[in-house]
């Protein structure tokens, strides 16, 4: 089965909300929607009923938080152990991350109103925290003065420590450090800087 999941937000074959929230994929090429609808679950949609168990596995890889699964019709499709969930201040989030895109700004913006919508994945480090994902949403969170967010504990390979060291480097120690960037230019910077790290021309 390939599972591919649709990383923009102009796809006239999913609805908008689910764009905005990255929980739109292809299923061997069909359109599949999951629409994260409370702060634990998630509405799956799409043609084949079989496909739906890989497809929230997928998902969940992304939102370990999410833990209940139902179709349309309220019916339960799956429920998973609810993970053990930090409120981490602001502060002892380490970004790895060093840009953030103003277009995914704009769209985490229509379905985040408080502190508890910000649920990440985070690695132990020192006496702090390395953020692996939602650096988007820290963003948004320290543009709001909000100053703590949720968490859960998650493991990842080795290379985010180049990424945690030149961000770093460069001067980015909570997410309020991070560069807001124009789209185009969000892509050029990092994707280049990723390429770099991941060919190994990255010291």
């Amino acid at each position: 089965m390939d599972i591919r999941r649709i990383d923009n937000y102009r796809d006239p074959r999913f609805s908008q909300a689910v764009l905005n929230q990255h929980g739109a994929y292809l299923v061997d090429g069909e359109p599949y929607e999951l629409e994260i609808t409370g702060p634990d679950r998630a509405v799956v949609r799409g043609g084949n009923r079989d496909a739906f168990p890989e497809l929230i596995e997928s998902f969940r890889f992304h939102a370990p938080h999410i833990v209940r699964f139902t179709d349309e019709q309220g019916s339960s499709l799956a429920r998973f152990p609810w993970p053990e969930v930090l409120d981490l201040p602001l502060t002892l989030i380490q970004p790895s991350q060093f840009y953030v895109d103003r277009e995914k700004l704009a769209a985490v913006e229509t379905f985040l109103s408080g502190w508890e919508d910000v649920t990440i994945q985070v690695l132990p480090w020192e006496d702090r925290y390395i953020a692996l994902d939602g650096h988007t949403r820290l963003y948004w969170a320290s543009l709001q003065g909000i100053r703590q967010v949720r968490a859960v504990l998650s493991e990842t390979d080795d290379c985010v420590w180049t990424f945690v060291n030149e961000a770093r480097a460069r001067g980015i120690f909570t997410p309020g450090d991070m560069k807001l960037l124009e789209h185009e230019e969000y892509d050029i910077l990092w994707d280049r800087y990723c390429d770099a790290v991941f060919a190994g021309t990255v010291e």
